[in-house]
């Protein structure tokens, strides 16, 4: 026999699941970004450290020309890898949060369709024409999600070449840079 209210509370504890992993979730890459912050500051800080030390130490012109194209060109390598190590922390967090919504669609899609067959076969007569539209409707839904999920997955793929490109192409300009100096 269908009992609805069963069926709600089921669907209510797995949206508390659902919003448990998404918040795990979100708490977890806030703490890799805060990871990467807190190491570009110590970096940031020791560079600082250092170079007033060489400065401090400078006897001539031509030592402060070489000392200021060196951190020049260390501080563009330090922006490099820190805009690398940033794009790979949120490329990662959108690959958990595709799956996460991917699992969650599919857990919602999956208990809505037991949801609607439940509810069909306890259904008066004559409510079958109801029922089918609201089969119909989710299986459209469902395959709308499936070519939305493969549009944004070749889309990240894109981007995901191009800055891979880009920062190849800014590390060979940097290295050229320090070739001609």
């Amino acid at each position: 026999m269908y009992n609805a209210t069963e069926q709600f509370a089921e669907l209510n504890k797995a949206n508390v699941a659902q919003a448990t992993k998404l918040a795990a979730l979100a708490i977890e890459n806030a703490e890799k970004l805060m990871r990467l912050n807190l190491s570009a500051a110590k970096t940031a800080l020791a560079q600082g450290v250092e170079g007033a030390q060489a400065a401090a130490a400078i006897k001539d012109v031509q030592d402060l020309v070489l000392l200021r194209t060196k951190y020049a060109e260390s501080g563009v390598q330090v922006a490099l890898g820190y805009s690398k190590s940033l794009y790979e922390v949120a490329a990662e967090a959108q690959v958990q949060y595709s799956a996460f919504a991917e699992e969650a669609w599919g857990a919602y899609t999956k208990g809505f369709a037991s949801w609607v067959e439940k509810a069909s076969k306890a259904a008066p007569a004559g409510s079958d024409a109801g029922f089918n539209a609201l089969k119909s409707t989710v299986a459209a839904t469902t395959a709308a999600f499936d070519q939305f999920q493969k549009a944004t997955k070749q889309v990240v793929s894109f981007a995901d070449a191009s800055v891979r490109a880009a920062a190849a192409n800014a590390s060979k300009t940097t290295s050229k840079g320090r070739k001609a100096a």
